[in-house]
């Protein structure tokens, strides 16, 4: 091994807006005072209750994925594991997500996008 994870950075235009958005999704603690970044107006984190953080950079160049349209490509998304998939889904628009085309026969999993374009996956936990 020769490095650890400290943090997964989505670009976007607005990078409080996003973390704020995620926080209503998963909870934890916006920009919480951490000496591994400097936060400021292009940046923001969002430290998440299992000690994962997400952080969101400013790109004033950011362009969203078409996806499934390979016009702009994926370049990764997230999968967020849920309980109940309707009711995850009923927070996730209400919280500014917009729900994509889950392609035909799949179960179990639902495509959006979030206010920025990104786009993740609400996953029917198994247990």
């Amino acid at each position: 091994m020769i490095a650890t994870l400290q943090t997964q950075v989505l670009n976007c235009p607005e990078p409080h807006d996003l973390a704020a958005f995620y926080a209503r999704l998963l909870g934890g603690e916006v920009d919480r005072p951490d000496p591994r970044w400097a936060l400021g107006e292009d940046f923001a984190t969002l430290h998440l209750p299992g000690g994962t953080v997400l952080s969101f950079q400013r790109d004033p160049r950011f362009r969203a994925a078409t996806w499934p349209d390979p016009a702009v490509p994926l370049r990764s998304h997230l999968d967020l594991g849920v309980a109940d998939l309707d009711a995850a889904e009923h927070l996730a628009l209400a919280a500014g997500a917009r729900r994509l085309t889950t392609p035909p026969g799949i179960k179990g999993w639902r495509v959006y996008a979030d206010p920025a374009g990104h786009v993740f996956c609400l996953v029917r936990e198994r247990g």
